[in-house]
């Protein structure tokens, strides 16, 4: 078999793992759970459909089932390409669910903001260098009650770490870097609020002061479109 043969087939397949991938993405898991739940976390709290939102809406119990179904979003279908095909399929499967969840085509590319999808990739990748970066997270909220910082963190870490310890190189750093990206890009809002000092902290809304609520009150309402105010790392 020629290079170009191999080439060809290793692309295929990777546009398929990204494919299906990108399918299991969209599940919508932090809507399915709010109607359990009689809310909607597309249209309260911060409008986010996350595992942050549903907690704040639902308490701890259904926003870890919303962490749990997003991570496995990311989780099941990059093993499984890592599994039966290895890389490059298994970080096109990564980066398909993580675009999945954020860019849901049956919701009009209106997703969560994709952590705990890229953190369900990575933990089927690397699974001690995904581990260490999810206690930095725990960590960080556990000590700031702000999730997006938590996020930063663990996102920029992750990249860190698996060149470091596993020597990870060339494409699979990019792929990596691209997810992360990815993540960051969605958090962009909260970024500009750390920066300003303005972050909103972990609360579920009807433990929060009407001021601290899922947006600051001299900033106006944004749309879907424009990223609305909210801490969420999901």
């Amino acid at each position: 078999m020629t290079f170009a043969a191999v080439s060809a087939g290793t692309a295929l397949t990777a546009a398929a793992a990204a494919a299906g991938a990108y399918a299991i993405g969209m599940f919508p898991t932090a809507s399915l759970v709010g109607r359990r739940i009689g809310r909607d976390p597309r249209k309260e709290g911060s409008g986010n459909p996350g595992a942050s939102n549903v907690y704040r809406l639902g308490g701890k119990r259904a926003g870890l089932v919303v962490v749990a179904g997003d991570m496995a979003k990311g989780f099941v279908p990059t093993l499984a390409a890592l599994l039966a095909w290895g890389w490059p399929a298994a970080g096109a499967a990564w980066l398909g669910a993580v675009a999945g969840h954020v860019w849901p085509a049956t919701r009009k590319f209106q997703g969560g903001k994709g952590m705990a999808a890229l953190g369900g990739g990575a933990l089927a990748l690397e699974p001690v260098a995904a581990i260490v970066c999810a206690v930095a997270f725990a960590a960080v909220v556990r000590f700031t009650r702000i999730a997006a910082l938590g996020s930063m963190i663990a996102v920029v870490a992750y990249p860190l770490l698996v060149v470091w310890w596993y020597g990870w190189t060339g494409g699979q750093v990019a792929v990596a870097l691209i997810a992360s990206a990815v993540v960051v890009f969605r958090h962009r809002s909260n970024i500009a609020r750390l920066a300003r000092g303005r972050e909103h902290r972990v609360a579920r809304v009807h433990d929060e002061p009407a001021g601290d609520r899922d947006q600051a009150p001299d900033e106006p309402v944004r749309d879907r479109d424009q990223d609305r105010v909210s801490d969420e790392p999901d």
